[in-house]
């Protein structure tokens, strides 16, 4: 998978990583880019080399490499040569950028509270909140560690752990120096998304509202002083910043939705902007349409190029990459010119003067380099789109209430009939997408159908649609579902007497709805990192507190009545119940009480529990468990539904 792109002039690097089952581990190191097309170079010779940044004057190149699990900030000539390492910091750090001077870096870093995560203690050999003293080369591991002391909800997060103590901080450090990186921020909030004012005197970065004085989904823009000093509010944001960049004339571009209360319904991410004063509080301006234009600004932040912005928009499975007038006013998708095929998937970007290149995933390539206007110039994935992979096949229908409905169907070879997989998406303000989805092609080369479709509730589909589901799970979501179903049963290469349904998180959940309201129409079923309880969900899940309300509301027996656990006397077909030790976002309780009421009442269930993963295991999980369970699940088809 090539990483987020960097170029300047004829310099074009980007971090090429594999997934190594053997070792258990992702591996990857920096590449020079030809942008004829006429090959690649290795640039970095570590194993775990990402995040390459070239400095303004294109003289250095700065990027992250890990060792023992720990990203650390290097920098080297870019005409290569030997990195020098810049950090050494306990958790590692994240996020470089370059400061105007071509010198400085700034860049984020969590700080763990000492005594904790294997830092040091406190300089007087006294570990915080503990009743012991240790010396201060020492450090507590974590079965001796002190109790944690919570006064807010948002104390943890998924795929991080305990967030309060150990915040992202603020950086900076002297890439022509031996000094240590400079603290700019105390830690009271989190501080994200560093970018440099044009003068090199302050360092933007989104942090909550208020500084996170209390729990808040709404950011606010600041600058913080390079010198030291209090951060200066430049902007309070309408909803919560996915990205930021600050332009050479000193405007700031961010990515964001819109919504009063403290969280509201799913909502659009659109592209705004405003001056950047460090005199007077901005008012940001929306430059993109709030119900056509959603923008994905995951790896993707915004990026001027020949006076528009580039940005990654969702529609229809795929992510688009378009350009947006600096001085647009609301524009409607429709009117956004779409500068890469639009039948493809942009995973990232990146542009300097009149070149600009994209990441770009089909659905026999996990990703290739492209430069805009040109041709695509790498084949690392070459090998593999001349494999013979699977087909797919976009479906449209219509659900029972005449509401056009949109997926697609991975197709396996041979004629037919196959015995065919529902596979649903979790989110649900997420999407299938029409990309490399290495479970689609897994399935289907076992001989699978797999059906992926965008219900309403999904993302993609303008807001309304993403809406549709809000106090209404349960309702036209699964109406969608099946109708896309429905669609593709009606193929003669698919057997609609052999149907199995699956999928993770809102789709875990949708399995257990389908298998529990739905039971004639599914053979078994898959449930993974599932939201099984939504009463307990809203006490255990790092989102939990607000999620509930927000798509169920606050009465009791609604939240009830849209659990699948409430149903569980109507599942009477084979459950297979998979979860991750570490899913914070659905917890383990989740799995275990689903597990234990199907197996009192002698459904034939089985529970897959993974040690030491998170919600996104099947995603990014660890290479061995990732290879682990896509066997457990070709096992788990091979009984219940045999090709």
């Amino acid at each position: 998978m090539p990483g987020v792109p960097a170029l300047h002039d004829d310099l074009l690097l980007a971090a090429l990583s594999s997934p190594d089952p053997v070792a258990n581990r992702y591996i990857g190191a920096i590449w020079r880019i030809a942008l004829d097309g006429s090959g690649r170079t290795r640039f970095t010779q570590g194993e775990q080399d990402t995040s390459p940044v070239i400095s303004p004057d294109g003289t250095r190149v700065a990027f992250l490499r890990t060792v023992e699990g720990r990203p650390q900030l290097y920098v080297m000539p870019a005409h290569g040569g030997e990195p020098r390492k810049l950090t050494d910091l306990p958790l590692g750090v994240a996020e470089p950028v370059f400061a105007p001077d071509s010198r400085h870096i700034a860049f984020v870093a969590r700080i763990p509270e000492p005594g904790r995560y294997g830092a040091p203690t406190e300089p007087d050999g006294s570990a915080p909140k503990s009743d012991e003293a240790l010396k201060p080369d020492e450090a507590l591991k974590p079965d001796e560690e002190g109790p944690r002391l919570f006064t807010r909800f948002d104390y943890r997060a998924d795929n991080i752990g305990f967030v309060v103590d150990r915040r992202n901080r603020l950086f900076v450090v002297d890439a022509d120096s031996t000094e240590a990186p400079t603290e700019l921020t105390d830690g009271r909030c989190e501080v994200t998304q560093p970018q440099w004012t044009p003068d090199g005197t302050h360092i933007v970065v989104a942090t909550p509202r208020d500084l996170g004085v209390r729990e808040t989904h709404h950011s606010d823009i600041c600058a913080v002083p390079v010198q030291g000093g209090e951060p200066v509010l430049l902007a309070h944001c309408p909803g919560g910043i996915r990205a930021l960049t600050v332009t050479g004339d000193g405007t700031v571009l961010f990515v964001s939705g819109a919504f009063e209360r403290f969280q509201d319904e799913p909502c659009n991410d659109g592209l705004w902007s405003f001056p950047l004063s460090l005199n007077e509080t901005g008012a940001p301006r929306r430059l993109t349409d709030e119900e056509t234009v959603d923008i994905d600004a995951a790896g993707r932040p915004p990026v001027v190029h020949e006076g528009r912005v580039l940005v990654g928009v969702s529609h229809r499975g795929t992510i688009r990459l378009v350009a947006v007038p600096l001085d647009g006013d609301a524009v409607p998708l429709a009117d956004l010119p779409v500068l890469s095929d639009p039948d493809c998937v942009v995973n990232s970007f990146a542009a300097h003067g009149s070149r600009a290149v994209a990441v770009v995933s089909t659905v026999d390539n996990p990703g290739e380099i492209v430069l805009l206007g040109s041709a695509t110039i790498t084949d690392v994935n070459a090998e593999l789109a001349a494999s013979g992979l699977h087909r797919l096949v976009e479906i449209d229908t219509t659900a029972p209430d005449g509401y056009p409905v949109h997926g697609f169907v991975v197709l396996p070879d041979g004629p037919g009939p196959h015995p065919v997989l529902l596979h649903v998406h979790g989110g649900p303000f997420a999407q299938h997408i029409r990309a490399f989805f290495d479970e689609a092609q897994v399935y289907a080369s076992a001989g699978y159908a797999v059906v992926l479709g965008n219900p309403r509730g999904s993302a993609g589909y303008g807001q309304a649609h993403g809406k549709a589901v809000v106090k209404a799970m349960g309702t036209v979501d699964v109406a969608d579902v099946l109708a896309l179903l429905d669609a593709v049963l009606e193929r003669p290469d698919c057997d609609e007497t052999r149907v199995g349904v699956m999928g993770g998180s809102y789709g875990g959940w949708m399995t257990g709805w389908l298998a529990s309201h739905h039971p004639d129409r599914f053979v078994a079923a898959w449930s993974e990192r599932a939201v099984n309880s939504f009463e307990s969900l809203y006490g255990t899940s790092d989102i939990g507190w607000y999620f509930v309300e927000m798509y169920l509301g606050t009465d009791i027996d609604e939240i009830r009545a849209s659990s699948p656990l409430s149903y569980a006397d109507r599942i009477t077909k084979p459950f297979m119940i998979v979860h991750s030790e570490q899913d914070w976002r659905c917890p383990l309780e989740q799995a275990q009480r689903m597990y234990v009421a199907l197996r009192a009442q002698g459904t034939e269930t089985q529970f897959l529990l993974f040690p030491g993963e998170g919600h996104e295991l099947s995603r990014s999980g660890k290479p061995a468990h990732r290879v682990q369970r896509l066997r457990a699940v070709l096992d788990w088809w091979s009984k219940w539904l045999p090709v």
